[in-house]
Parts: C-alpha cells; structure tokens; sequence
C-alpha cells in the first residue's frame, strides 16, 4: 500500500493539519514543527563517555538488560510501536516453554522448506513485528486498518497505533498492560516515582509514547522502551527502536514527561506498564 502523505502523518502520529510535505534524505520524510533546539541540547546519546556513566551508576536498570538482548529496531517508519512490543514480548516470553509463541514463516523462504529433513522447522518460536498483529488482535487493530483501511466502509481511516490501542493489543496477546495516559489527572512526580519503579524491578516493562519535537528531535508521535533511570542527572535512557538518525538517548525526566503530555489524535500520550498476565 501506498501512504499519502495525510495517511502517513497520522501514522507517525501527528496532527493532519500540522503535516508537512515530504523532504529531505537519508531517512526519509519529516513531518511536523522543527525540534526544539534548547531541548536537543539536553540530550545524551548511549555511545557517549557520560552514557555509560549515567549507566553504571543507575540503581533502576534491571529491564535494561533484558530488552537489550532482544533489541531490534522498527521495520517501517510506522512500526515502532510493533517494534516496542515484540522486543518486549520477547523479554518476557522467549524462555517460556509454556506459552505458545508464533513462527513467523517469512523468515524461511518456502522453496528452501523442502531441502530440509521431514519435521524439521527452521524457524525460531518467537514474536516478529510480522506477527504482531494477528487474529486476537482484530477486535482492537488489523494490520489493513493500521495502515489506513477503514473499519467499517465509510468510516474514518485511523492509521497507525494510539497509546490505548498499544494497550489494548498487548492485552490481547496475554499481557497484563496498564495504560497510563499523560494528562491533568496524572502528575509528574507520579508519573516519575512509577517509571523508576517499573525499571527497578524484574519481569515488567515500560513503554513510553511522547512527541520527538518537544524533545529536540525530528519526527512526530513516537513508541520506545525505557530502559534504566540516572537519579543524578535526573535523566532516562529510552531504547529508540528507530536506528535511522535517533540513537538510544538519556533524555531529562521533565522534558520526557513534557513530551508524553502532548495531544495524539483522541487524548494525550503517555505510557503503559507490562508485565506476564494469567496463564
């Protein structure tokens, strides 16, 4: 399918009317207002000196580890949330022998199937961002409606993943999520006393969305994990699942949660908390 531009704007999750035409190269389109300078002056890419710093000294790191060996960066433009979720479906899950996971059969061409051994399955059970989206997820989001097909014939496209559609599909696939949405009602010391106790604990997850301009960065909406806390620099390391131009960065926990308290398309952004749900 082809993204116009209006399609892919809500896609990166940006405001329609605020959209730009497509420019620029290397890695590819830009949309939305211009980074904030001030604030890109306060960020910290992972591969500086002070990085890994912030890194050794940080007592709220246990999930950094895990997510890390599972790390792997967004397939399209769209797909961080997909992105996000499968490596933290993978955390959670790539040891479980009680939880069926998904074979993804793309990434084993069919005509070389028949070279190998009768039974035999060359590929890993695991989560790909390809299978993501699959039939539990189809009361909340189908892969067509992700990309703009609409729900019902004449209905509004949606494209792309709000924050409570992120939830609602984690949930889908056994996750007990909760959704914390960025608004009036959640303050910033709540909002920071909950993430650092996310990270400073095993076996549950955090993933942020937040708006690249209000850091200093280009793009629109986004999706990442965190990945540790640094009390001294006030600062979190968010695990950018896109490679092209944004590295993992620390950014400072105001200027985060300034970012997650951005409009989306029907409410702010935010963050929701995973971890393992009933078996």
């Amino acid at each position: 399918m082809t993204l116009t531009s209006l399609t892919f704007a809500i896609v990166l999750g940006l405001d329609p009317a605020s959209a730009a035409a497509p420019k620029g190269k290397g890695n590819g389109p830009s949309f939305g207002p211009p980074p904030d300078p001030k604030a890109a002056a306060m960020l910290m890419p992972f591969a500086m000196p002070e990085s890994m710093k912030r890194l050794e000294r940080s007592t709220a790191k246990v999930d950094f580890f895990h997510l890390a060996n599972h790390f792997e960066s967004q397939q399209n433009m769209g797909y961080c949330g997909p992105a996000s979720s499968t490596i933290v479906l993978n955390a959670l899950r790539a040891d479980d022998k009680t939880v069926e996971k998904p074979r993804d059969p793309a990434l084993f061409p069919a005509e070389y199937r028949k070279m190998l051994p009768p039974g035999l399955d060359p590929v890993f059970a695991r989560y790909t961002q390809s299978t993501f989206f699959d039939d539990k997820t189809t009361s909340v989001k189908t892969r067509d409606q992700f990309f703009g097909k609409p729900k019902a014939p004449g209905a509004k496209p949606s494209p792309g993943l709000e924050l409570r559609e992120l939830a609602g599909i984690l949930a889908a696939h056994g996750l007990a999520t909760e959704l914390r949405v960025a608004d009036d009602k959640l303050t910033d010391d709540t909002i920071r006393r909950e993430l650092i106790a996310n990270l400073s604990s095993p076996d549950d997850y955090v993933l942020v969305n937040y708006f690249r301009p209000t850091v200093g960065q280009v793009g629109g909406g986004h999706i990442s994990p965190l990945g540790a806390y640094d009390k001294t620099s006030d600062s979190f390391l968010v695990l950018d699942v896109n490679p092209n131009g944004h590295p993992w960065v620390w950014i400072p926990a105001p200027l985060l949660i300034q970012s997650m308290r951005t409009h989306d398309v029907n409410e702010n952004r935010g963050y929701v908390l995973v971890r393992e749900g009933k078996k």
